[in-house]
């Protein structure tokens, strides 16, 4: 059998296998609020077309708070003390846009009263994270619901649970293992770079101080280098940012692939995904058939919304306001 088919089989199956994990279910809200998804629909695409922010926003605040604690919207919780999880320092530069998408959505979907206080904030997070998809031209997809919010947040449990920039594959092949993703999930996954941005501090040091003749990151294309030099020269200001795809940095489409192909990848964790020979097939196969990538990141970011989430009563809670416990 050719090896590409082979793949696109693989890649195909998770979306035909039945879950009953955790017992989500897409049709969760059929009986208590059955046009729950239309509701936070309307509401997503109204912050989307007031700012693009919001895409790249929810789609990473979704990320951050199910590789920590699982998704139960613990990432939105806010505390006086400034000792939640969005009080890290990994967590600091999530943009405000994010949590604003789904304070709103909630707002929206209580003010149905048949829906007043039904639907969990870490429903709505999964649900606005497919909506910034689709509206950004990625594919749309059920989501799985059925989450409780959790109760529980703290700085502290961030540490060591989120990738960093200069993570290669093995650093970032076990911490997805962790959340049962595998090398295909986390290509995948790595393909959310194709919307948003980073900052100037996270990649500096390889276009200006890497230990090589001209200081630049070998596995980076020097023109790109250089561009990016002008946009973050030596004395920026750190939070400065910077496209994570300079090719269609506003499209969900599969341009990140084929920007590694070319050395155009921003952070060492998104290049080294094409210069590790584990990892290089995948991302060949996705820089060049867009369909196999959005059903593997469909896959992949529904496998990724099953981890550690509560269902039961012992478990969480459906928040009456998405930053604080009732």
């Amino acid at each position: 059998m050719n090896a590409l088919p082979l793949l696109s089989l693989l890649l195909l199956l998770p979306l035909t296998l039945s879950t009953t994990s955790a017992q989500l279910r897409v049709d969760h809200y059929r009986n208590t609020c059955p046009n729950v998804e239309s509701i936070v629909h309307a509401a997503v695409k109204q912050k989307f077309e007031q700012t693009f922010t919001t895409a790249p926003g929810t789609l990473r605040l979704f990320f951050h708070d199910c590789f920590v604690r699982g998704c139960d919207a613990s990432v939105i919780l806010a505390f006086r003390n400034k000792s939640a999880e969005k009080d890290n320092p990994d967590d600091m530069s999530l943009a405000g846009d994010g949590f604003d998408t789904v304070i709103r959505a909630k707002a929206a979907v209580d003010r149905v009263a048949g829906c007043r206080n039904k639907v969990s904030c870490a429903d709505i997070l999964a649900m606005a994270t497919r909506d910034v998809i689709s509206l950004s031209g990625g594919p749309f997809y059920g989501v799985e619901l059925g989450r409780l919010d959790g109760r529980v947040s703290t700085k502290t449990s961030v540490r060591k649970h989120l990738p960093k920039p200069d993570f290669r594959v093995d650093q970032l092949k076990s911490m997805f293992a962790q959340h049962g993703l595998t090398l295909t999930d986390l290509v995948a996954l790595s393909g959310a770079h194709t919307i948003g941005f980073s900052h100037c501090d996270r990649f500096n040091h390889r276009i200006h101080r890497f230990k090589s003749k001209n200081r630049i990151d070998p596995t980076m294309n020097v023109g790109y280098a250089m561009s990016l030099r002008k946009q973050c020269p030596k004395n920026v200001d750190p939070r400065t940012a910077i496209t994570l795809d300079p090719t269609t940095p506003r499209r969900f489409d599969n341009m990140y692939y084929k920007n590694l192909q070319q050395g155009r990848g921003l952070l060492t964790s998104d290049q080294c995904l094409y210069t590790d020979t584990r990892t290089r097939h995948i991302v060949n196969f996705f820089a060049a058939n867009n369909t196999a990538f959005e059903h593997a990141f469909v896959a992949a970011i529904t496998k990724l919304g099953r981890v550690g989430v509560k269902t039961t009563g012992k478990q969480g809670e459906i928040r009456r306001d998405c930053t604080a416990v009732n």
